[in-house]
């Protein structure tokens, strides 16, 4: 009679490990070596581990060896965490954005994570969605996980719910937009001024019904830039239409809508300011569908602004720039510096390519 084949089986023992010398699945994680572990190995003290992994003077050079076999085979990292915790520092700072996938806060981010690894320390970001709650969460979670400091794009106005932990002892600075009723560092860009600059190069260039589309009128930025737009617009004895005005989300429809409809009518504007970039990108594609030129002028530089035709000129402000200030703002805060809180406003500068340089065409 034909002997049936019996599939072997694995015991679980109480160390975790299975009769046949694997790893139970249910173990698999969470369950990290410790440095009792590599001594075991290694047939060595707790101590002489400890000095090996510090980097320590007193082990001879064949327990050293033993002592880092033990570690790799068994996969051992060292708790950062609970020796810096000893120091009184967790060698990480965080950083709160308003929306990861947006092109804007990439070189701000990667700014303040080459400024954070100069100082030795690691960085970990969120994204707010623009939603003062959520803010408000990211922030505290962060705090509650002992960051030494916070950089902080703003959802919200008012960040009295950080006072206990500057109070703590966690530095803090804000970046794009101030904070809502309490004294901190802020960089700014320049965005009143800016967009002045933008709307008045619209204004020489002949215009005079100049459209603005911006961003939530409970945005400090989207603010400042109307309020350039108007003093441009005042500068030049131009009385503005309130339907050349639109405020609201950027998502790409409603800025469709608005774009359209300052376009359409019997005195449709002749060029339109953009009040960032995402704005931007949506008013390019409404007047690539329109049969007369229409000039543009966007706050923020989009990619590919260079090779459209014509080339968008805009009103450019270094995020890269924003970040680095920020971030080595917060490190001499946390190097002890106790100067009064600080506002710093960085220039813009525009950038003609031709969409800003057309003159209109009636």
């Amino acid at each position: 009679m034909a002997e049936t084949a019996r599939t072997p089986v694995s015991r679980l023992r109480t160390d975790g490990s299975t009769s046949d010398g694997t790893a139970d699945p249910k173990s698999r994680y969470g369950n990290r070596p410790t440095m009792k572990d590599v001594a075991a190995r290694a047939g060595v003290g707790l101590k002489t581990v400890s000095r090996v992994v510090n980097g320590e003077p007193g082990v001879t050079p064949d327990t050293e060896r033993r002592v880092q076999e033990a570690i790799e085979a068994l996969g051992f990292r060292r708790n950062d965490s609970a020796r810096v915790l000893r120091k009184g520092r967790t060698a990480s700072i965080g950083l709160v954005l308003e929306d990861l996938a947006d092109p804007f806060y990439g070189p701000l981010s990667r700014a303040v994570e080459e400024v954070a690894r100069a100082h030795g320390a690691l960085l970990i970001n969120g994204s707010s969605a623009e939603d003062p709650d959520r803010e408000q969460e990211l922030v505290l979670a962060l705090c509650a996980r002992r960051v030494d400091g916070l950089v902080v794009i703003p959802a919200g106005d008012d960040h009295r719910y950080l006072e206990p932990e500057i109070a703590a002892g966690v530095a803090t600075v804000f970046v794009d937009r101030p904070p809502g009723r309490i004294d901190a560092d802020v960089v700014l860009s320049d965005s009143f001024g800016g967009a002045r600059d933008g709307v008045a190069h619209l204004v020489a260039h002949g215009h005079r019904r100049i459209g603005f589309i911006g961003d939530q009128p409970r945005i400090h930025t989207a603010i400042e830039r109307l309020r350039g737009y108007r003093a441009a617009m005042a500068e030049a004895d131009i009385d503005v239409d309130e339907s050349w005005v639109s405020l609201g989300p950027t998502d790409p429809d409603r800025v469709r809508r608005a774009a359209e409809s300052m376009l359409s009518g019997p005195s449709p504007v002749t060029a339109v300011f953009a009040g960032n970039n995402r704005v931007t990108v949506t008013v390019v594609r409404v007047l690539a569908g329109l049969p007369r030129p229409v000039a543009l002028v966007g706050f923020d530089d989009i990619e590919l602004a260079d090779l459209l035709s014509p080339g968008v000129t805009v009103v450019a402000q270094d995020a890269a720039q924003l970040g680095r200030t920020a971030a080595e703002r917060l490190f001499r805060q946390l190097d002890g510096a106790s100067d009064a809180p600080e506002r710093i406003e960085l220039p813009t500068r525009l950038i003609t390519r031709g969409s800003g340089e057309l003159r209109p065409a009636d």
